[in-house]
């Protein structure tokens, strides 16, 4: 059920274990790159961490060269950003991580290409899933009903082996399971009320282009204001700007410029003056993480849920699309285990270890913003000592190569949070002052030493 990044690639690891595998998607897809309606978010930036490039690259071999001829930006951190954070600039060393800012939908349509190029996927396009099949002890299948009928077209029956829910942070599967007389998963929600805008820019002065390929400010506790400029494909810059309840970036044209002036620095809104709009504002503001505990339950069998119907983050972090490749691998990895048979419950566990250090660091940040809610707020002592220890690591971040590169390395997942204990990194993080940083945003990356 859904047919974005997460459907896609767990329908390309099934299709290894059966004979048939049905993707079904309420949108139909269309031939170009544009934004889908059931991507409500497809708008507004997306990025390829590090650890999704690698999930990626395993599941499609030749897949980051396909991203990379479509032109998609390939972004050295932190060489080829001007980067702000806790009222500090960070220097610009040479790159220890990269990441991909095309659009979303140009990623997904190259993953879309490759994944129904097998004969076994199939797509039932136009179609919504309206419930499940099955009782408290087995899912046998969904209800579908055709999008072009309406609310009152004719339901029908799709029996299958395995359902697999990945129809976003939306899903209607808890309802549907309780329908049919099954446990329900237990969510845990952090919600900090964040919200963002997202307008396309052709930048005329030449500040983000060459060796500055775009620019963020990165709220926080003390800076509830986010924001900056991310390259697309086309030459064109995606930027956004945030800010949390009761204080939301407008969606009016005029007004979105206007909201940049509340960044920590001038620098977004200097840009903005002399670039040319493309696009008008868009709005998004269901930010809230939330994480659904199916790995906790005992029945029923036949169902999985991956992607946002499992775990779903504050996109301002940047982790769902690297999030939907590593569940896939997880997936593929635990199918493929020959030492313990994959029971759901099993499997469901090794796709929600994939999300877990996402979680950690998105649900980690978030409950320190101010008036953050939810069921998962609330820290224990093993928290403070852990947001201790992570302010000491960002607050050396910008200027510390050492602490600089294992913050990257674990906020990109392509590392556990145990690099951040390593003993280099853990004497910096305990005994030396913050490095000095630069006053300015520098405008330029320094050389390499040596």
């Amino acid at each position: 059920m859904g047919g974005s990044l997460a459907g896609l690639l767990a329908a390309h690891v099934l299709a290894g274990h059966a004979d048939r595998v049905t993707i079904v998607e309420r949108d139909r897809f269309s031939d170009g790159t544009g934004p889908r309606p059931g991507v409500p978010q497809g708008r507004h930036p997306h990025v390829l961490l590090q650890g999704g490039q690698v999930a990626l690259e395993s599941l499609l071999p030749g897949f980051l060269a396909e991203l990379q001829a479509a032109g998609a930006p390939r972004v050295g951190m932190p060489s080829d950003m001007v980067l702000w954070q806790n009222g500090r600039w960070f220097r610009r060393l040479p790159a220890t991580t990269h990441i991909y800012t095309g659009s979303r939908a140009q990623l997904e349509e190259l993953v879309r290409r490759r994944v129904l190029a097998n004969p076994a996927v199939s797509v039932s396009e136009g179609t919504d899933a309206v419930g499940l099949l099955g009782d408290a002890a087995r899912v046998r299948g969904v209800l579908l009903r055709d999008r072009s009928g309406g609310a009152g077209a004719e339901q029908r029956a799709l029996e299958a082996d395995l359902v697999v829910d990945a129809s976003g942070s939306a899903t209607k599967a808890p309802k549907w399971l309780a329908a049919i007389g099954a446990e329900t998963p237990h969510e845990e929600t952090i919600d900090t009320g964040l919200a963002y805008a997202s307008r396309v820019y052709r930048g005329r002065n030449g500040v983000l282009d060459g060796e500055t390929l775009g620019c963020f400010v990165y709220p926080g506790p003390d800076q509830i204001h986010g924001g900056g400029a991310l390259p697309l494909e086309d030459g064109s810059h995606l930027v956004i700007v945030s800010g949390l309840r009761g204080d939301e970036p407008p969606t009016d044209d005029d007004e979105f410029e206007t909201y940049t002036k509340r960044l920590a620095h001038p620098l977004l809104d200097r840009w903005l003056d002399d670039a040319e709009p493309l696009s008008p504002a868009f709005g998004y503001r269901r930010t809230a993480n939330i994480r659904r505990r199916y790995d906790l339950l005992r029945r029923p069998a036949g169902f999985l849920a991956t992607g946002d119907a499992l775990c779903t983050f504050n996109p301002i972090y940047g982790q769902g699309m690297a999030i939907a490749a590593m569940s896939a691998v997880a997936l593929r990895d635990a199918l493929a285990d020959r030492r313990r048979t994959p029971t759901t419950r099993r499997v469901q566990q090794a796709v929600l270890a994939a999300s877990r250090l996402a979680w950690d660091i998105s649900a980690g940040a978030d409950r320190k913003m101010p008036g953050a809610i939810g069921t998962a707020v609330a820290g224990g002592p093993a928290d403070r000592v852990a947001d201790w220890y992570l302010r000491r690591v960002t607050e050396r971040s910008p200027g510390d190569p050492v602490v600089g590169r294992a913050f990257r390395s674990v906020v990109t997942l392509s590392a556990p949070v145990t690099a951040l204990f390593a003993p280099p990194v853990a004497w910096a993080v305990l005994f030396r002052p913050p490095g000095p940083t630069p006053a300015e945003p520098p405008a330029t990356p320094e050389e390499p030493e040596g």
